[in-house]
């Protein structure tokens, strides 16, 4: 006799992914989860792919995995799917330091973030 299998945490016509402790803070990572907010995926693949922010390769990387979890795990149909929610988290914050004029010591702060996509299957009206 086994456990019971978990309930699912999205709908049935959606799967997410979610990738944690990218190196940047979440302000910067939050402007390219705008950028494919709402996107049908293929035009969001193609925007992060010529976009110029270092981080974008990442948050591809991402949305290619909640794209194969769509179509491995979920039976959706890719060619349907749209990017439904792309929301940013904060992550730790590495404390690192710098010496200063007249024995000083500044502070410099080295913060990561996490960013979660959640796609969804629409049925196109043609």
């Amino acid at each position: 006799m086994g456990k019971d299998k978990n309930p699912r945490r999205v709908a049935d016509n959606e799967a997410m992914a979610k990738t944690r402790l990218l190196r940047t803070s979440p302000q910067k990572l939050n402007l390219v989860a705008a950028m494919i907010r709402g996107k049908k995926v293929e035009k969001a693949l193609s925007d992060l792919t010529f976009s110029k922010r270092r981080i974008a390769v990442d948050v591809k990387k991402t949305l290619q995995s909640a794209i194969a979890n769509a179509e491995n795990n979920h039976n959706l149909d890719v060619d349907e799917l749209i990017v439904a929610e792309a929301y940013v988290g904060k992550g730790l914050v590495m404390k690192r330091g710098r010496p200063r004029a007249r024995g000083r010591f500044g502070r410099i702060h080295k913060p990561f973030a996490e960013i979660t996509i959640k796609v969804r299957q629409v049925e196109e009206a043609s």
